[in-house]
């Protein structure tokens, strides 16, 4: 159990007492794709979705996530982000099931005690899913693939970069 930081000597869960350590600066990103059909696709681009704008919805829902991580993730530690960004790459090159791709990359910063990866991962998957959630009446078929942590920089751990989640998203910053 001694690797598992968010257990106690008991064995039950608890938050990790980050006190001691220094602030840092702290960045993650994280990306994940949804797979739409072309119609769905054209609609988002040309804004013809009857719940608004996809995208900027979305982006506005991941930003929210990540403020928000520490009231969905029982053990993260509630944080003064000092940057939250959410962008999108489209591809309407269709994939062997005929679906287009749009891809939400998450970047979040921080100068504090304890890394942003949660906040990166819960930004793009809430991202992911609001653009679910705004096109799953004309397209109740669409799916999330390669949805993992990009990069990480500082902390006491160091930087990290994805190789399996990396090589999925070319064209997206890590």
């Amino acid at each position: 159990m001694s690797d598992l930081t968010h257990f106690n000597d008991s064995g039950r869960a608890h938050m990790v007492d980050v006190s001691g350590k220094p602030d840092t600066t702290r960045e993650a990103i994280a990306a994940g794709t949804i797979r739409v059909l072309p119609a769905t696709f054209e609609r988002i681009q040309s804004g013809k979705i009857a719940k608004g704008d996809v995208l900027s919805v979305a982006q506005v829902a991941g930003i929210m996530a990540a403020k928000k991580c520490h009231d969905i993730i029982p053990m993260c530690h509630p944080l003064l982000l000092t940057k939250v960004n959410i962008e999108f790459t489209e591809d309407a090159t269709q994939d062997e099931n005929g679906y287009c791709a749009i891809t939400v990359s998450a970047t979040v910063k921080v100068s504090g005690q304890t890394g942003v990866e949660m906040e990166a991962l819960t930004a793009a998957s809430v991202a992911l899913l609001t653009i679910y959630d705004m096109c799953k009446a004309i397209d109740k078929g669409m799916y999330f693939t390669n949805v993992g942590l990009l990069s990480k920089e500082g902390g006491k751990s160091g930087d990290f970069t994805n190789p399996h989640i990396e090589a999925m998203h070319t064209g997206v910053k890590a």
